[in-house]
């Protein structure tokens, strides 16, 4: 149970809770605790009185020839009396049970409590509605003990409740004084202990907001430490992520300045006085090819965009690769016969058991369109030598594996150029092929989002030329 609530949870309030909350339910417990203690505590020194007066008064009982008799001098009487505060009863009762001094109605022991005489016995009970303590004892009045006296002595609890009280008083009037204190240390403690955090958030609103550089663990509480390597390392990925976006753009402004440019240069040229019919023409085809280039790379840089975005948005599905491969394939016909290539596909087909991966339908066939229209950009080929490309899907359900394979007869790829095709705007050395540069990495970080990996490799290994292999790997095993 919280007894501070709050509409925003706080730290502070939260471990103040947790503090204050047994303190304060304790307290009553402990009252409850200590009345029940202070009662037996003050009924113990007016116990041993009235034993003391039960001994006193069965030593003046006596058996004179099977007659008992009991001789109560005035002045013990009257010291017997003598109570300002609680009134004292005595009763001495013979062997049958007759009446030898004392109150003639006062209430008698326990029916079947065992007769023990010599030993003083204690009970509560009342009398005309009064509660009272009694102290008992049986007297023998014999040597065999077969015959015996009863003699109790009692008296009200009022002596016991004034003890008591004084006793509570004692004990929980400092406890009035020492709860708030309690409380005000508390309270205390905890704003110095929390200090540390106040201190961590003015470093950080403190910061420049271009300062992305680690924080210091070691000035912080060993508690917060980890949540302060967490944030580390959020600001680590953060400073990559942002460093990734600004080599990013600058890039994508490179790339689209040289298309824009040669827009501008041919409007200048179809613009200038004098210009035949023929050079408006091709400074209109120049400018067509320029906008082109610029409408392909500016789609490009939405799909990386979107494959890069789709860590956290990809919604994933049973998809059968070999039939989206096949459709892709279906569409790039038409450009690739354009360049004279021998596109084609072969390995399993559409729908036999092994094929079907979880993913995302759109990206898987943006991956496949990727790396076909990278081979078919890089694949040399004419009417007379053509060129061959090929997209292949390799099943193994045994060993829970789906392969795609998209291989072509161009220059293949140098070894130290491998790693480095896979970033953005990367273009391979000593070709002039008109490309964005971005296909391959879209590829790539899209094969990554379905936990599949891209490699790249020489098609015919010694040969000229070698050609190029790219192969994505699919795993079917859950993901832990």
């Amino acid at each position: 149970m919280k007894l501070f609530q709050r509409e925003q949870r706080s730290l502070f309030g939260e471990i103040l809770d947790w503090m204050l909350t047994p303190l304060l339910l304790l307290w009553p417990i402990s009252l409850v605790l200590t009345w029940l203690v202070a009662q037996s505590i003050a009924g113990k020194p007016f116990d041993r009185t009235l034993e003391y007066n039960v001994n006193a008064l069965a030593q003046l009982v006596t058996a004179n020839q099977q007659h008992v008799q009991f001789n109560l001098p005035l002045p013990a009487r009257e010291l017997l009396r003598a109570d300002d505060t609680d009134t004292v009863y005595y009763q001495v009762l013979g062997a049958q049970g007759d009446y030898l001094g004392g109150e003639r109605d006062f209430p008698l022991p326990p029916e079947e409590e065992p007769v023990s005489p010599g030993g003083v016995h204690m009970r509560d009970d009342v009398f005309h509605g009064i509660d009272i303590r009694v102290a008992y004892m049986w007297v023998a009045l014999d040597a065999a003990g077969e015959h015996t006296a009863l003699v109790q002595v009692a008296e009200t609890l009022d002596k016991r409740s004034v003890l008591a009280a004084e006793i509570i008083k004692g004990v929980m009037l400092p406890q009035f004084v020492t709860l708030p204190l309690a409380v005000l240390l508390v309270w205390l403690a905890l704003v110095q202990a929390i200090k540390p955090l106040h201190r961590l958030e003015e470093r950080i609103r403190a910061r420049r907001p271009d300062d992305l550089s680690p924080l210091d663990t070691q000035a912080v509480p060993l508690e917060v430490a980890p949540l302060v390597s967490s944030v580390n390392d959020l600001l680590l990925r953060l400073k990559d992520s942002i460093g990734t976006q600004k080599r990013f753009l600058a890039d994508a402004a490179h790339q689209l300045k040289t298309p824009l440019a040669g827009l501008r240069m041919q409007a200048d040229l179809a613009q200038r006085e004098g210009t035949s019919t023929e050079e408006l023409k091709q400074s209109l085809r120049q400018i067509g090819r320029a906008s082109m280039r610029a409408t392909h790379t500016v789609n490009q840089l939405l799909a990386l965009a979107r494959a890069e975005a789709g860590t956290t948005a990809m919604s994933r599905q049973p998809c059968d690769l070999a039939r989206l491969t096949t459709e892709v394939v279906r569409d790039c016909v038409p450009r690739a016969m354009d360049k004279h290539i021998d596109l084609g596909y072969e390995g399993a087909q559409p729908g036999v058991p092994g094929v079907t991966i979880e993913g995302n339908p759109t990206l898987l066939k943006e991956l496949v369109r990727n790396l076909l229209d990278n081979a078919i950009n890089y694949t040399p080929s004419s009417a007379d030598k053509p060129g061959v490309i090929t997209a292949r899907v390799l099943a193994d359900p045994f060993g829970k594996v789906v392969v795609l394979q998209v291989e072509d007869s161009g220059p293949g790829i140098a070894p130290a150029e491998r790693e480095l095709v896979f970033q953005p705007f990367y273009r391979a050395l000593d070709n002039e092929v008109d490309g964005s540069g971005l296909g391959l990495p879209i590829a790539q970080e899209i094969a990554h989002q379905h936990h599949a990996s891209l490699r790249v490799e020489d098609t015919r290994p010694g040969q000229t030329p070698p050609g190029a292999r790219f192969t994505v790997r699919f795993d079917l095993t859950p993901p832990n």
